[in-house]
């Protein structure tokens, strides 16, 4: 199991008021961004979920670098990384692992799925049953696996990206929103710009020339002894009072709404739970470390707030019939709550 002590090359010393895993990072940022064009808040949002130690549930129309994305990151940090495409006769043991029986050796041997990975990506996970998405969500929140009698537990640094695809409702299993809230984020990502997809074409022309020559060139690569101190970073950022009750009054307004507007309390049926107060925190944390401060702004709560709370705040049905979604009553939460 690897370290939470930094390595070397986090632990070094200060230069131009930034550290050296905070470089790294801005570094993994921007090579990231290179290759994953027009994505941008993919990309920061997959960085935003490392540094925050959670996972995050993506949603976007197929070809949009989503595989892409979380491939490119595997490939530069020092973790292993699996891809299960889930479909309607996924088994849980097709994710968790199972026991196989020796009789060579008159025993069983455990051998472990892809859950067992640093980074997963769960592809399409509302095509598999309940019990499927049950088994990776339950890893998801206890970070361990249960396969008969035997407790086995998962990697120290684990990430499960998961994906939906918003145009092909038929054959799927939509996830409860009670297995929704172990998402840290739910991301909502579009088309690329013109220019954007322009650059697209000419870095996948450039793939296929790199394809055709020798040995592609080695990537630097974060350990994940970097992974941890940065996180450590992170937490040790400095959040005002004022700051940290303005997240709280936010949660809290998703409530209570009643305080702020008797519409949006007819609007909204169920409000963010602790958990999602947690995220929220860890999240604008990571957002003003990537951007370089040692502090938390409002900003970075507000930056953070639809990511963290759209799959947490439920529209009721009245809601939900006039166009109401989740995302457009955080909207309403951040304009009626006050800045500090």
């Amino acid at each position: 199991m690897a370290s939470a002590e930094p390595s070397p090359s986090a632990a070094a010393a200060q230069e131009g008021g930034t550290s050296a895993v905070h470089r790294m990072f801005l570094e993994l940022r921007q090579a990231l961004a290179r290759e994953i064009i027009g994505q941008q808040v993919l990309v920061d949002r997959l960085l935003i979920a490392l540094l925050a130690d959670g996972h995050l549930l993506v949603e976007g129309a197929p070809g949009l670098a989503k595989t892409s994305a979380i491939r490119a990151l595997a490939e530069r940090l020092e973790a292993d990384f699996a891809r299960l495409q889930f479909t309607p006769d996924l088994l849980p043991a097709d994710l968790t692992g199972t026991e196989v029986w020796r009789p060579q050796e008159g025993r069983f041997e455990f051998q472990a799925g892809p859950v067992f990975h640093s980074l997963l990506l769960a592809d399409e996970i509302n095509r598999a049953p309940a019990k499927v998405q049950s088994a990776l969500l339950e890893a998801m929140g206890e970070r361990q696996v249960t396969v008969g009698r035997t407790t086995y537990r998962l990697p120290e640094l684990f990430l499960v990206m998961a994906t939906q695809n918003p145009i092909e409702q038929e054959g799927t299993f939509p996830l409860p929103e009670a297995q929704l809230d172990r998402f840290l984020m739910h991301v909502r990502i579009g088309y690329p710009e013109a220019d954007a997809e322009a650059a697209i074409l000419q870095l996948a022309r450039e793939r296929a020339r790199r394809e055709r020559a020798a040995a592609p060139p080695a990537l630097r690569k974060v350990s994940q002894d970097d992974v941890f101190a940065a996180r450590a970073e992170v937490l040790a950022l400095h959040m005002a009072p004022a700051v940290e009750r303005y997240l709280v009054e936010l949660v809290l307004a998703s409530r209570t709404p009643e305080r702020y507007d008797e519409a949006l309390a007819r609007r909204i049926a169920w409000g963010a739970s602790p958990r999602g107060s947690i995220a929220l925190e860890r999240c604008a944390r990571a957002h003003a470390w990537l951007s370089g401060r040692d502090f938390v702004t409002p900003d970075d709560v507000r930056a953070m707030a639809p990511d963290v709370l759209r799959h947490r705040v439920l529209p009721s049905y009245e809601a939900t019939a006039e166009g109401w979604d989740g995302e457009r009553l955080v909207e309403d939460l951040l304009a009626q709550v006050p800045l500090p």
